[in-house]
Protein backbone atom coordinates (compact mmCIF):
# COMPACT_ATOMS: atom_id res chain seq x y z
CA UNK A 1 0.00 0.00 0.00
CA UNK A 2 1.36 3.43 -0.95
CA UNK A 3 1.47 5.88 1.95
CA UNK A 4 1.17 9.53 0.84
CA UNK A 5 4.26 11.20 2.30
CA UNK A 6 2.33 14.49 2.56
CA UNK A 7 0.08 12.95 5.20
CA UNK A 8 2.94 12.13 7.58
CA UNK A 9 3.97 14.49 10.33
CA UNK A 10 7.22 16.25 9.32
CA UNK A 11 9.15 14.78 12.26
CA UNK A 12 7.98 11.25 11.46
CA UNK A 13 8.79 11.66 7.76
CA UNK A 14 12.28 12.90 8.63
CA UNK A 15 12.83 9.89 10.90
CA UNK A 16 11.68 7.47 8.18
CA UNK A 17 13.95 9.09 5.59
CA UNK A 18 16.95 9.18 7.95
CA UNK A 19 16.48 5.51 8.85
CA UNK A 20 16.30 4.65 5.14
CA UNK A 21 19.44 6.64 4.30
CA UNK A 22 21.41 5.13 7.18
CA UNK A 23 20.24 1.61 6.29
CA UNK A 24 21.08 1.89 2.59
CA UNK A 25 24.79 2.64 2.96
CA UNK A 26 24.94 3.95 -0.61
CA UNK A 27 28.33 4.79 -2.11
CA UNK A 28 28.36 8.36 -3.40
CA UNK A 29 31.76 8.13 -5.09
CA UNK A 30 34.71 10.34 -4.28
CA UNK A 31 32.62 13.14 -2.80
CA UNK A 32 31.02 12.05 0.47
CA UNK A 33 27.62 13.59 1.23
CA UNK A 34 26.30 14.56 4.64
CA UNK A 35 23.28 12.91 6.20
CA UNK A 36 21.35 16.14 5.67
CA UNK A 37 22.22 16.17 1.95
CA UNK A 38 21.17 12.54 1.57
CA UNK A 39 17.88 13.20 3.40
CA UNK A 40 17.24 16.22 1.16
CA UNK A 41 17.88 14.05 -1.92
CA UNK A 42 15.34 11.46 -0.76
CA UNK A 43 12.79 14.15 0.12
CA UNK A 44 13.20 15.67 -3.36
CA UNK A 45 12.62 12.26 -4.95
CA UNK A 46 9.48 11.74 -2.86
CA UNK A 47 8.14 15.14 -3.94
CA UNK A 48 8.85 14.39 -7.60
CA UNK A 49 7.17 10.99 -7.36
CA UNK A 50 10.30 9.06 -8.38
CA UNK A 51 10.18 7.09 -5.11
CA UNK A 52 7.30 6.03 -2.87
CA UNK A 53 6.61 5.24 0.76
CA UNK A 54 5.23 1.71 0.80
CA UNK A 55 3.63 -0.15 3.72
CA UNK A 56 3.88 -3.93 3.63
CA UNK A 57 0.94 -5.47 5.46
CA UNK A 58 2.62 -8.88 5.28
CA UNK A 59 5.85 -7.72 6.94
CA UNK A 60 4.35 -4.75 8.82
CA UNK A 61 7.14 -2.50 7.57
CA UNK A 62 7.39 0.89 5.92
CA UNK A 63 9.92 1.19 3.13
CA UNK A 64 11.01 3.61 0.45
CA UNK A 65 11.30 2.24 -3.06
CA UNK A 66 11.59 3.45 -6.64
CA UNK A 67 8.21 3.95 -8.27
CA UNK A 68 9.11 1.46 -11.02
CA UNK A 69 9.65 -1.32 -8.48
CA UNK A 70 6.26 -0.95 -6.79
CA UNK A 71 3.65 -3.44 -7.92
CA UNK A 72 0.10 -3.60 -6.70
CA UNK A 73 -1.33 -6.82 -5.35
CA UNK A 74 -3.54 -7.16 -8.43
CA UNK A 75 -0.55 -7.04 -10.79
CA UNK A 76 1.26 -9.63 -8.65
CA UNK A 77 -1.74 -11.99 -8.76
CA UNK A 78 -1.97 -11.64 -12.55
CA UNK A 79 1.75 -12.40 -12.88
CA UNK A 80 1.39 -15.47 -10.67
CA UNK A 81 -1.34 -16.90 -12.90
CA UNK A 82 0.32 -16.08 -16.20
Amino acid sequence: MIIPWQELDTEILNSVIEAFVLREGTDYGEQERSLEQKVDDVRRQLKSGDILLVWSELHETLNIMPKGQFRTGEEERQDDWG
